[in-house]
């Protein structure tokens, strides 16, 4: 039988492709009807995966890489092949179809695009753990990075996020995104090889699902909250609690900025309920704690407030040098 001949019933192709990022032999209902009802079944890839589960329930797979024309040629007759896909795809073959149907010649089998497993959400985070496992082997560079050498960067990731969100340019936004969780990735990866106390990805991830849940009983318990102020409390208490900590201020990093450090005194002062008047002194430091306190109680982040009004100044400079509006320029 040749392809180019007009008597035969054309049959079927099905081409099945599945996720690497699900556990094999987790594939959907219509892919294993598919498969049980085929009359063959195909696999370029001897090494694929899903081949020992299709054989254990009892699907033989022919571990072949046929071309276009021999397995059109092999659903003559009202015959079905399904091919199971490798991790490439089947280019040659999709190709070499879509060439076939284009000629006019041949009489086409039914041709189906069955998808077996889907990714789940987050999925691809798995692909991200996956290349910087192989990047921390082979790249000269990456292999010899420490917690202490990359924090610099991580603080630059942060400005960097801050200033896409303010900015509202949303391709920046979730570029900046992406090179923050490098860095958490990034320093699971090196923890992973602390020869004391090593910890993972997935420690990291399970550490903050455990602490985001116990922190949320109005969503995944018996309370209630209605406002976020309610929400917030609750947050600070249970925390307060789980570090056994006897201050409002303890976890407050001093190392941030000043604005940002009054903000954050202000604010756990303002939640807690606590009547603690601004201490009093001369110089610009005081003067600049109660601008940070007052912004803070009015529901202003002081510190995103002076990078509006330092942006605006530097746009002032920037027209009276004659030079580019700074919209137009990207830094």
């Amino acid at each position: 039988m040749n392809a180019t001949s007009p008597e035969a019933a054309p049959g079927r192709i099905v081409l099945l492709t599945t996720s690497h990022r699900v556990a094999p032999g987790l594939l959907s209902w219509p892919a294993w009807q598919a498969l049980h009802a085929a009359d063959r079944v195909l696999c370029a890839d001897g090494a694929h995966p899903q081949l020992p589960y299709l054989r254990e329930a009892g699907i033989a797979v022919d571990e072949a890489a046929p071309t276009a024309e021999q397995l059109i040629d092999g659903c003559a007759g009202g015959r079905t092949a399904v091919v199971v896909a490798t991790g490439e795809g089947e280019p040659a073959l999709t190709d070499g179809l879509a060439r076939l149907a284009g000629s006019g010649r041949v009489r086409m089998p039914e041709l189906e695009l069955l998808p077996a497993s889907y990714d789940l959400p987050g999925a691809r985070l798995l692909d991200l753990v996956q290349v910087m496992d192989r990047i921390r082997v082979e790249c000269p560079w990456s292999s010899q990075q420490t917690h202490k050498g990359l924090a610099k960067y991580g603080i630059e990731e942060a400005y960097e996020l801050v200033e896409a969100i303010e900015d509202g340019d949303r391709e920046e936004l979730r570029e900046e995104l992406g090179d923050v969780l490098l860095q958490v990735v990034f320093h699971a990866r090196i923890a992973e090889e602390d020869p004391e106390s090593p910890f993972s990805i997935d420690d990291v991830a399970g550490g903050i699902v455990g602490k985001l849940i116990h922190r949320h009983p109005h969503v995944f318990g018996d309370e209630t909250a209605t406002t976020p102020e309610e929400v917030k409390e609750h947050w600070l208490r249970t925390k307060a609690a789980e570090k056994r900590r006897e201050s409002v201020t303890e976890g407050i990093p001093l190392g941030q900025p000043g604005l940002a450090l009054a903000a954050k005194l202000a604010s756990r002062v303002r939640t807690a309920g606590l009547e603690v008047p601004l201490p009093t002194g001369e110089g610009l430091g005081y003067e600049l704690l109660a601008l940070a306190v007052r912004a803070e109680a009015s529901g202003v982040d002081p510190e995103a407030a002076l990078r509006v009004a330092a942006r605006t100044y530097r746009d002032a400079i920037r027209t009276a040098e004659g030079l580019t509006p700074p919209d137009t320029v990207k830094e």
